[in-house]
């Protein structure tokens, strides 16, 4: 479960979209810096469901962009936005809501970090002097930006979880989908009967190098009213 994570700087947002071209066997978009679309106003800290977030797309030409979507999608049978999608549901005989999003609708959530928080280990709140469990940032070793992989729709996106790996799994039984630059730009442009036989490459996150640190429990600085359970 992801249900936090550090947003990008609208530069360094461009930045991962000129890296993403730059890996990609053919350039489609040379005069992409015009073709930004992105939130007005100030980039907030962190990113938590319901949060208006820049992500990255590609159009049925290839061509990347970026769109504002609110992170969670609404279910009728859910109170709270549905945010975080299991690669394996998504991907398997009963996908149920995620057919559409995973199938015509993948994108790229850049992040420079996310949070996840710990099933057993505590620590005391300086607000109300209780204690609350410990939440653990995950960054990379050299703090490039994180390829987070996502599902959309027209208004909105979720985060792709997958199995932990060796850094993750101690606080948390999943994480985010993090791509490799040239993964990210296969998950956005595969047509879609390469992404069903080919999906299976990107579950194990094993050789994703991350660096996890424990936070004080004031940051993350945005507070969400929604703590999700694992129905995903």
């Amino acid at each position: 479960m992801c249900g936090r994570f550090e947003v990008l700087g609208w530069d360094e947002v461009a930045d991962v979209v000129r890296v993403l071209e730059a890996v990609s066997p053919v350039n489609v978009m040379p005069d992409w810096p015009a073709r930004l679309v992105g939130a007005a106003g100030a980039v907030p800290t962190d990113a938590a469901p319901g949060s208006a977030v820049d992500v990255v797309v590609a159009d049925s030409r290839g061509v990347l962009s970026t769109l504002c979507l609110t992170w969670g999608f609404a279910a009728e049978w859910s109170q709270r936005p549905v945010y975080n999608t299991r690669l394996e549901k998504a991907m398997g005989p009963n996908p149920g809501m995620w057919a559409g999003p995973i199938s015509r609708g993948r994108c790229v959530v850049p992040a420079r970090g996310f949070f996840e928080t710990h099933a057993t280990e505590t620590v005391r709140s300086p607000k109300t002097g209780r204690n609350i469990k410990r939440r653990y940032r995950f960054g990379a070793e050299n703090e490039v930006p994180l390829l987070l992989a996502g599902v959309r729709d027209e208004t909105c996106f979720s985060v792709v979880t997958t199995s932990p790996n060796a850094v993750v799994s101690p606080v948390h039984d999943r994480m985010p989908l993090v791509l490799s630059p040239q993964e990210a730009v296969w998950w956005l442009r595969a047509p879609w009967s390469d992404f069903a036989n080919g999906w299976h490459r990107l579950a194990n996150r094993s050789d994703v190098a991350l660096i996890s640190r424990p936070v004080q429990p004031a940051a993350p600085q945005h507070d969400s009213p929604f703590e999700q359970t694992s129905l995903f």
